[in-house]
């Protein structure tokens, strides 16, 4: 049996939050941080391998904002029990200092970057960058803010959607999407 963890970023995802919103959705569990508002890329990613290591089965993650990051750090070290990640709206590594503890090469397991052309949090053009180095697909959400409660994304059904695209594209093709 599979197991899903909702990674929130910066502050947490409040009760109005996507992530919030589909985690009954998909049956997932929340990774929890001792201190939402202190974003530390070594504490944080801890926190996640310990939770992909407490949960039973493959694992899939289902990421927002500084979130991401610490899921692709966190990956170095479980990437094996890792079935896929959705990495939506991920915050750029250059705002916290952290570009050289995220790994530039492409991760053992299906991954999907859904990023905005408007996010204040990391421009278009940086997250397709690191898309093609995680080896990752690439969503293009428009003009969908830093894709949170503030952009209007509360109950979020396309999210719902690329997740289980992305877990319907894994299973087709023995574990990887296609960019």
């Amino acid at each position: 049996m599979d197991s899903v963890l909702v990674v929130p970023g910066l502050n947490g995802s409040g009760p109005e939050h996507w992530q919030t919103w589909i985690e009954p959705l998909v049956g997932a569990r929340r990774v929890e941080q001792a201190d939402w508002a202190q974003p530390d890329i070594e504490l944080w990613s801890t926190r996640v391998v310990e939770a992909v290591e407490s949960s039973p089965g493959r694992v899939w993650l289902i990421a927002h904002s500084f979130g991401c990051l610490a899921s692709v750090v966190a990956a170095q070290r479980v990437g094996e029990r890792l079935a896929g990640a959705l990495l939506v709206a991920p915050a750029s590594p250059d705002k916290f200092g952290v570009t050289a503890r995220i790994p530039s090469s492409a991760l053992p397991f299906a991954a999907v970057v859904a990023a905005s052309r408007n996010d204040p949090w990391m421009r278009f053009l940086s997250a397709a960058t690191w898309a093609e180095r995680w080896g990752a697909q690439l969503v293009d959400l428009g003009d969908a803010g830093h894709v949170n409660v503030d952009s209007g994304h509360g109950a979020w059904p396309d999210g719902l959607a690329l997740f289980n695209r992305l877990q319907q594209s894994a299973a087709l093709i023995g574990g990887s999407v296609e960019s």
